[in-house]
Formats: C-alpha cells, sequence, structure tokens
C-alpha cells in the first residue's frame, strides 16, 4: 500500500478515542433510533386504531384490526426497508456515503411527520395514507442501515470498531425507551384529561373520540430527534477509506482526516523519476484485480462470506421480527396486561406501553450494550454463536411448554385473559429470548458486513445483507404472524422458529472473525494494493491512466510518475 495512504489508515487504526468518535455514534445512530421507535410505538397504538376504526358492535368485544389490515400497517414498512437497503447501499458506493447519508435522513423525518397525519376519517383512507408513508418511511430507514454501519466502521479504530460500530446500533435501544416514555405521557396525559369507563362497562364511550390524536402524536413524535441531527450529517467529511481507495484523493482524505482527529496525519512523500521527493497530489488505484460484485474474483474471495452474512441475518430476523411484532399477543399470556373489555382506549395504549417498556428495559436494552462492552474482547464470531444457540433453546421450551406456561382461559368475570400457568417462567423464558437475540446475532449481523468486504462494495453488500434480514422479517410479519391465531398454531411457530435458529448456528460458520484486524487486511484489500500486479498512478489533478500487462507497465502520460506498491 502506498506510504501515503497507509498514513492516514494507520492513523484512524490507532487514533485514540475522542468526543468525535462519541459524536459519530450519535449521529449515525439516529437512524436507528427512527426505527426502533417506529417499530415500537406502532405495536403500541395498533390496538387503539383497531378500537377507533374498526368496532363491530355485533361482536359485543373492542374493535380490532382483522389480521390483513395488522399485518399491512406493521409489516409494509418492512418492504420499504428492504427496497431503501439494496438502493442506498448500492448509491452509498456509487456517490459515497456523505452525500446520500442527508436524503435518508430526510425521508424519514418527511415520512414520520406524515404518518401521524393520515388524511381522511374512514378505516380505508386512513390505513391507506398509513401505509403509504409507512413504506417510503421504511425505505429511508433502510438507508441508514448499510450508511451508518459503513461510516462507523470506516471511522473507528481498530482496538474499538466493533464496539463503535455495535453502539450506533444500539441507538435502538434508545428508541425504544424514548417510544415507551412518549407513548406513557401522552397517553397518561389523555387519561387524564378524558377519563372513560371501561369497554365491559360502557363499550360504546370506552373508546374515547380523542384517541385519534394519541397515535397520531406518538408517531410524529420521533421525527423530531432525528431531525436534530441534520446539521450534522452535512458538516460529516467522507470516510478517509472511501475518499483514498474508491475516489483515488489521498490529499483530501489526509486532509478530512486530520480535522476529524484533531492532528496533523503525515503524507508521506513519494520519490520522482529525477530522485526529488514530492507530495502527492492524487493517489489513483489501477489495480488489475479490482474485481465487481459478479465477477469470479468476488466470488472466490467473499463469496462464502455474503453468503454467511446474507443467510444469518435472513434467519436471525424470521425470529426476532415474529418476537418483537407479537409483543402485544404475548403480554396477556405473562398477565402484564388485564383484558381488553377491562380497559378504555387510550388505558389499553398506557398499560401496553408501560408493559413494553418494562421488558425492554430489563431484557431488550442490556442485551444491546453487553454487545457494545464485550464485543471487542470476546469477539463477533462467539456472540453470533452463542446468541443463536440460546434463543432456539429457550424458544424450544417456550414452543412444547407453551400452554402449561400460558395457562388456561379465565373465567369471564376474571380480570384476565390466561389463569393456572407459570407467569413468571414464561416471562422469564421470553426475555431471555430477547436479550440473547440482542446481545447475540441481533448486533452482530449488522456488524460484520461493515467489515468484511472491500471499501468500494463494502455499503452495497452490507445493504444486500441487510435487505436479506428484511425479507426475513417480512416472512416473520406475514407468514409467522399467521399461526398465531390459535394455540396449536402459535405452538408449531414458536418451535419452528427454533429450528430456524439451529439454521442460523450452521451459517454462522460461513462468517470468519473479524476482531483485531483492520479493514484493509480483513477486506484483502492489502493484497490488491500493494499486491502482485497494481499500480499506483500519483497525479497532480490530471487525468492518468496505467495498464499493466503481464508484469510490464505502459505509460499513458508524461505527466504522471508510476511507482509499484
Amino acid at each position: 500500500m502506498a506510504d501515503g495512504r497507509e498514513s492516514v489508515f494507520t492513523s484512524l487504526d490507532n487514533a485514540k478515542t475522542q468526543l468525535y468518535h462519541y459524536k459519530a455514534i450519535v449521529i449515525a445512530g439516529m437512524g436507528f433510533f427512527t426505527d426502533a421507535y417506529d417499530l415500537f410505538c406502532i405495536t403500541a397504538v395498533t390496538k387503539l386504531i383497531g378500537r377507533l376504526y374498526f368496532y363491530d358492535p355485533s361482536t359485543n368485544k373492542p374493535g380490532f384490526l382483522p389480521p390483513n389490515i395488522n399485518n399491512a400497517i406493521t409489516g409494509v414498512a418492512l418492504f420499504g426497508t428492504l427496497a431503501g437497503q439494496l438502493f442506498f447501499g448500492w448509491l452509498g458506493d456509487k456517490l459515497g456515503r456523505k452525500k446520500v447519508y442527508g436524503i435518508t435522513l430526510v425521508t424519514m423525518v418527511g415520512c414520520a411527520l406524515a404518518s401521524g397525519l393520515s388524511f381522511g376519517s374512514s378505516p380505508k383512507s386512513v390505513v391507506t395514507t398509513l401505509c403509504f408513508f409507512r413504506f417510503w418511511l421504511g425505505f429511508g430507514i433502510g438507508g441508514d442501515y448499510p450508511l451508518s454501519a459503513v461510516i462507523m466502521s470506516e471511522y473507528a479504530n481498530t482496538k474499538t470498531r466493533g464496539g463503535f460500530v455495535a453502539a450506533v446500533f444500539a441507538m435502538q435501544g434508545v428508541g425504544i425507551l424514548v417510544a415507551g416514555a412518549v407513548a406513557l405521557v401522552v397517553s397518561r396525559a389523555f387519561m387524564l384529561a378524558f377519563p372513560a369507563d371501561n369497554f365491559h362497562t360502557n363499550n360504546v364511550l370506552s373508546t374515547q373520540p380523542e384517541g385519534d390524536f394519541v397515535w397520531r402524536i406518538v408517531l410524529m413524535f420521533g421525527a423530531i430527534p432525528a431531525a436534530l441531527t441534520f446539521y450534522w450529517r452535512l458538516k460529516m467529511p467522507e470516510t478517509a477509506r472511501y475518499t483514498a481507495l474508491v475516489k483515488g484523493d489521498h490529499d483530501k482524505a489526509t486532509a478530512d482526516m486530520a480535522k476529524v482527529l484533531e492532528k496533523p496525519i503525515d503524507s508521506f512523500p513519494i520519490s520522482t523519476a529525477g530522485g526529488e521527493s514530492e507530495t502527492p497530489k492524487k493517489v489513483v488505484l489501477t489495480p488489475s484485480s479490482a474485481y465487481g460484485l459478479f465477477s469470479r474474483e468476488f466470488v472466490r474471495i467473499h463469496g462464502l462470506h455474503l453468503v454467511g452474512t446474507t443467510s444469518t441475518w435472513f434467519l436471525l430476523d424470521i425470529a426476532f421480527y415474529s418476537l418483537q411484532l407479537t409483543q402485544k399477543d404475548i403480554y396477556p399470556s405473562i398477565r402484564l396486561l388485564p383484558k381488553s373489555t377491562e380497559m378504555n382506549a387510550i388505558e389499553e395504549v398506557y398499560l401496553l406501553s408501560k408493559s413494553m417498556l418494562l421488558m425492554a428495559l430489563a431484557t431488550t436494552v442490556p442485551g444491546y450494550w453487553f454487545t457494545v462492552f464485550l464485543i471487542d474482547r470476546i469477539g463477533r464470531f462467539p456472540i453470533q454463536l452463542g446468541g443463536f444457540i440460546l434463543m432456539s433453546i429457550f424458544m424450544a421450551i417456550l414452543g412444547f411448554e407453551y400452554e402449561d406456561l400460558r395457562g388456561e382461559k379465565c373465567p369471564s368475570d376474571s380480570r384476565f385473559d390466561y389463569c393456572n400457568g407459570n407467569p413468571k417462567v414464561f416471562a422469564v423464558l421470553y426475555g431471555l429470548t430477547l436479550f440473547f437475540a440482542n446481545f447475540g446475532p441481533n448486533s452482530t449481523t449488522f456488524i460484520v458486513p461493515a467489515e468484511l468486504f472491500p471499501a468500494r462494495l463494502r455499503s452495497t453488500c452490507h445493504g444486500i445483507s441487510a435487505a436479506a434480514g428484511k425479507a426475513g422479517a417480512i416472512i416473520g410479519a406475514f407468514v409467522v404472524q399467521s399461526y398465531t391465531q390459535e394455540v396449536k398454531g402459535v405452538k408449531r411457530a414458536i418451535r419452528g422458529l427454533a429450528l430456524v435458529n439451529l439454521f442460523g448456528v450452521l451459517f454462522t460458520l460461513l462468517v470468519p472473525e473479524t476482531m483485531g484486524r483492520s479493514l484493509e487486511e480483513i477486506s484483502g484489500e492489502n493484497n490488491e494494493v500493494g499486491g502482485k500486479g497494481v499500480t499506483s498512478v500519483v497525479a497532480d489533478d490530471k487525468e492518468v491512466k496505467a495498464e499493466n500487462t503481464n508484469g510490464v507497465e505502459k505509460e499513458k502520460t508524461t505527466q504522471a510518475e508510476m511507482e509499484m506498491v
């Protein structure tokens, strides 16, 4: 590798942790904040939307969303996310990480606000516009997956890279907590302002019309923290690795990173033909092995890696999103929620969000931060492998013992849905599954694709891996949830998810350990740049081309000097 480029990367790899790294975590993590906020709060308010717009007096039950509409509202954002991951992942390698970064944030903020302003008062118009804006919200969120992961991995030092990228992903935990707090505060305020009897006492007035403002405010609030980081996203410089390795502009990479690291970075001199030394204006790579995504060389070097990252993320999200999207149905089983007839509409939002917040504080959020603090000590591979194994064990127990743990239907005069079960054991097993998902493959599947692949394909490959994950999430939202309408179906679904996690164990074996190595060493760019038959061209802002045929260099211009690296 040319000395100038090497000095920039060495400075990044050996840099001490400083304020800018923490600022980058917050800026890059806001997409995941919005992602988690949206997933959490939509689960909390879908039952309210059902009561408001789908009440049927003939059933003598509170209104609820039909399964196809519930799946559409909760799952349509996943389709948008999948499309955004593929599109923005590719665009991030073509135009640069920085240029695309602001676009994704504007899309997220705008569509989060628009989701709360869904037009009309009829069920059809509200659901249609809500699904439309949630699709595009997912599209923006999808773009943030590859860009945030790659930006953080390319800024971070080698020693703490895993923890920094994990911290970006752990902003999902912050999003969950803020969503819970917002839903609690808003619903509590409306409960006090507009008190109402429960459904059992008054089946009509138990659904307060003002509840229509509750779900809209909760959805819209998630846009505010993300919008506050827009200015800082525009101020972030392009990553040095993209600028040097993809664009070939060493001078700009050095200048940008000197500002970021707040210290000068040496730009080592390069000898000219006359024996003099000069600092290069631009270093352009012309490696004979600069292979593309669909080349045989990529398949040979990284083919199994891409199979490993896509398959593990796909399998993980089938299980993980099935758990997340069905929380509102799990909590009655572990007696965190009373019967729906024992609550009014806004009270149900309050108690549901309270239950979700408690579960997140006890299991989900600690799992993220265990990963942050331990991933650079014990490695990515053990965390992912152990997470899949433990998730499989806990879900198998839940699947086989589901009826005994949940209990049987309570008498009609009981406040709860299920009696004579073992809700504490149920809650512990469910919580441990969530904990080891986050202190496990839910974090590592996000981190590893940002490290394995060369800079020119890093964002694209991360986007492909993430899109495979969202394909799994779509299966969880639309296929797995279709089995949750009856007890036998729930048992089969949970057992099937335990098996899915076992397949995750097998495909994890295709993913190598990346801890403690530089990105160039992991991706093989140390061999591409500086290996056999690779030429670096030093230019003074003029177009330079070089050919390399059987190791013989041919000059295309006299305004550049060639240096074998």
